[in-house]
């Protein structure tokens, strides 16, 4: 069963571009992780003021596989920037099948 997982990254408004650009930057960055399904950046617009980073796998063991992995790529220095985001909640959903 496809799993989904939402980051919900909260982001001052006048970070929101620079979020965005770097986004665009890494955008195929996982489409070859195994088990990896799709990918969206959500743009809050009304009622909402955090962008959420919708991504599906196929299992959550493929989701978990990738995180892992990027983990610890960031912690072997991967990426020297400064974070954009001010805080995160992660949530995880499984597509009912109708």
């Amino acid at each position: 069963m496809s799993i989904v997982v939402i980051n919900a990254l909260s982001v001052p408004a006048e970070a929101g571009e620079e979020l965005e650009k770097r986004f665009a930057a890494r955008k195929h960055s996982v489409d070859s992780s195994p088990g990896f399904e799709g990918f969206k950046l959500l743009r809050p617009v009304n009622g909402e003021d955090r962008y959420f980073v919708y991504t599906q796998w196929a299992t959550r063991e493929d989701f978990e596989n990738w995180r892992d992995q990027r983990a610890g790529a960031a912690h072997a220095g991967g990426d020297a920037q400064k974070p954009v985001a001010q805080g995160a909640d992660l949530m995880e959903f499984e597509i009912v099948e109708l």
